[in-house]
């Protein structure tokens, strides 16, 4: 029985197999042998995705693509409205409870013979085009996105040009401090003009992985800190704001020490993304418990539309306990093998 790595090659016949070991499989017909979209059995929100670029269905021809961030632009059965059950399922899709698989080709044949799908990996919605439908277009972003350089040539995989990734950031030579959000908007769709123009990168992802990004929003803070003590005629308590983190590691569970104008001391942790006011962010336990315990002086300053160069955005401040201000999902659970004695019954 075949089994699911990570950039193999596979038939339709192969993934069936793989996820649904009592179906049927006929050739050219039936769920796993034409279908594009297959729901798994018995896991009602989980999806694959069987894509194969320029193919046409009826009058429509699809236009997909993806970028070598692993940004993946999708469109849905010509057929397909924003308001199907199906499109609000992919529209919330939640990748931390449930998956979409993708497999593709870039082509339907090749010298005569018939192309094997490539497995590249689950999915995460990133946004939608809520002006286009018949089909709806998406942008996923690919988890774990790492193609090999080689396995990219095999599969005729041409990467798309991503002009909107400079596009969006304006000229500023500071940090502009901006109402605390009230609401997300991860998943209300875009106008089809913000659709084109917008980045799609998974910047959640992109900011996790960037060390360098994060020391530079710290550094910004850490300026703008100082700058707001001094102006203020405390030029002592300037001289001892510290960058913990860099000094530390990230060991203590926040990343500045600053002061209040009174000199009460202040813990400021700060997350930095190129994105938007809504990208969300990594928070690890340990700076999750921190907040908690020292809630009165705890601040997140929330830095947004970032660009290094300039080291000028956007940001928000909160204060407290971090569980109180944002939905913390958990995306890994620890598992203690202790088992529990059950009483048992009369």
């Amino acid at each position: 029985m075949p089994q699911l790595i990570l950039y193999h090659d596979y038939s339709r016949q192969d993934v069936q197999e793989i996820f649904d070991q009592e179906a049927k499989f006929t050739p050219g017909a039936g769920t796993w042998g034409l279908h594009v979209i297959v729901r798994l059995p018995r896991r009602r929100h989980d999806y694959v995705f069987f894509v194969t670029f320029g193919q046409r269905q009826a009058d429509h021809e699809f236009d997909e693509g993806i970028t070598s961030e692993g940004v993946f632009r999708w469109q849905s059965q010509p057929s397909q409205r924003l308001a199907d059950s199906m499109v609000k399922e992919f529209i919330a899709h939640d990748d931390a409870k449930n998956s979409i698989y993708l497999f593709l080709r870039t082509a339907e044949t090749r010298a005569g013979m018939l192309v094997p799908y490539t497995y590249l990996g689950r999915l995460r919605y990133l946004n939608h085009d809520r002006d286009r439908q018949q089909p709806v277009y998406f942008t996923w972003q690919i988890l774990d996105w790492s193609l090999p350089e080689e396995i990219r040539a095999r599969i005729y995989l041409s990467y798309e040009s991503e002009p909107f990734a400079l596009a969006y950031v304006e000229s500023r030579d500071t940090l502009v401090e901006v109402p605390v959000p009230t609401s997300s908007v991860r998943q209300v769709g875009l106008k089809t003009v913000e659709y084109i123009a917008r980045p799609q990168h998974d910047y959640a992802e992109q900011d996790a992985r960037n060390r360098r990004l994060g020391l530079a929003g710290e550094e910004a803070v850490l300026q703008r800190e100082k700058a707001t003590l001094r102006a203020a005629g405390r030029n002592h308590l300037a001289q001892m704001v510290t960058h913990v983190a860099k000094l530390e590691g990230d060991g203590a569970g926040y990343d500045i020490k600053s002061y209040t104008l009174n000199g009460e001391q202040t813990f400021i942790e700060v997350k930095t993304t190129r994105g938007g006011v809504q990208t969300p962010f990594y928070l690890s336990r340990l700076e999750a418990g921190f907040s908690g315990e020292h809630a009165d002086s705890y601040y997140l300053y929330r830095v947004f539309e970032f660009n290094e160069d300039t080291s000028s955005g956007k940001y928000f401040v909160t204060k407290g306990d971090l569980s109180v201000h944002f939905c913390l999902e958990p995306l890994q659970y620890k598992v203690v093998p202790v088992m529990q004695i059950r009483p048992q019954g009369d």
